[in-house]
């Protein structure tokens, strides 16, 4: 009997070691992983270079608490900025940990402006996170469902919907934020149109409202841009970081500039483990090697490979409705719920995930090259095609 809460629908296998854009199983049996972790190993598995930065760095400081400066964290707040357009960050954990504390500020900012009950507008079919807040920011009543009360403080919209945004502009005089993601990951790999982006910026500025950026999961180099909202064009007010940020080891990061920036002081928020030294020489080494290796092009490059390569062995297949996303945020929908097809891709030795019950998730590594979009094709194609071969 396991002593772990039934919370996962695990697959039932554990794996031993991984090696670039491969696992190999406590059996000894190899996967190509086309999901990294859900977008966390950016570098993939065991990258020589980051293996040796953590391991010098863990001989020497793991953590001291943000009592005291920490160097490292003070670096990589400026190779953020640098990158991202932002002016201020904070160190957490995780993604929900990052978008917890842009709601924390966008209630703040309200505060500030004397509006006592702060909306925050957020959109359908989106995910934040799993605490009580970002819970409630997310568009997924089955997440949701026997948590309630929830929080709060927020009015939802259809996603891509300017006219929305607009209408409630002219009927509550309470909101202070508009939060979104560039590309809705656990929504069905659902894209923000440049315009649209652009079309939120306006009204942001309009109404002095901010624009609130979840980065976590489209973030990082996972689109061919550092950050999703680049692709529009755009700088947001606050953004929000977390998986790929440091490889697989856990931190995440809340960026804000202009309006947003220097609102927080001390005691306002905090975390214990947040931007420790190995966390944080783990996101630098991320970024260092993301730049040496030319990671972002890669990414551009063979997000778009598999998606001509899938679209070239799947063509004529019927049941099949659209290939999505950008970079290697990709996703394959399909006209019905696939959710087998994850354990059938596990038997074929490939790791994929199904996500909003119609959409083959497709995140790899970074460091995904041609011959592991060869090998994913050769491995997904046939079940894909096999499968829709049922019944709808």
């Amino acid at each position: 009997m396991s002593h772990l809460m039934n919370n996962y629908g695990r697959q039932p296998v554990a794996f031993s070691h991984g090696q670039g854009c491969h696992l190999t199983d406590t059996e000894g049996k190899v996967y190509l992983d086309a999901l990294s972790g859900i977008a966390v190993n950016t570098l993939g598995h065991a990258h020589p270079a980051f293996v040796a930065a953590l391991a010098e760095q863990a001989g020497r400081l793991i953590h001291v608490s943000n009592l005291y400066q920490v160097p490292q964290q003070e670096a990589l707040a400026d190779a953020l900025a640098a990158r991202s357009g932002m002016d201020e960050v904070f160190f957490c954990n995780s993604g929900c940990e990052a978008n917890e504390a842009a709601i924390k500020l966008a209630r703040f900012y309200g505060h500030k402006r004397g509006i006592e009950n702060p909306v925050v507008i957020v959109m359908e079919n989106a995910f934040h996170g799993r605490t009580m807040a970002t819970l409630s920011a997310t568009g997924n009543r089955k997440v949701q469902a026997g948590f309630e009360p929830l929080v709060s403080g927020f009015v939802r919209v259809p996603y891509g919907d300017l006219q929305a945004i607009r209408q409630i502009a002219e009927h509550q005089g309470s909101v202070v934020a508009v939060m979104l993601e560039a590309i809705q990951g656990e929504g069905g790999i659902n894209m923000a149109s440049p315009e649209y982006l652009q079309g939120v910026r306006q009204i942001c500025d309009q109404h002095q409202w901010l624009m609130i950026c979840d980065e976590v999961q489209c973030g990082m180099g996972r689109t061919g841009k550092w950050f999703g909202y680049q692709n529009a064009g755009i700088v947001p007010d606050v953004a929000t970081l977390a998986k790929g940020l440091g490889s697989g080891v856990p931190v995440g990061a809340c960026l804000t500039r202009g309006p947003a920036a220097g609102l927080f002081g001390p005691g306002n928020h905090g975390s214990t483990f947040g931007g420790n030294p190995l966390a944080c020489t783990a996101a630098l080494k991320t970024i260092e090697i993301m730049e040496s290796e030319a990671l972002l092009a890669n990414a551009e490059r063979m997000g778009d490979l598999i998606r001509k390569e899938l679209a070239a062995a799947l063509e004529g297949v019927p049941g099949l409705v659209a290939f999505k996303g950008k970079g290697l945020m990709i996703g394959v929908e399909l006209d019905r719920p696939c959710g087998e097809l994850v354990a059938q891709a596990l038997a074929a030795g490939l790791l994929i995930n199904v996500t909003h019950d119609t959409v083959v998730r497709l995140l790899p590594a970074l460091v995904f090259n041609e011959a592991h979009v060869q090998e994913l094709v050769a491995k997904l194609a046939p079940l894909v095609r096999d499968f829709l071969k049922g019944a709808p």
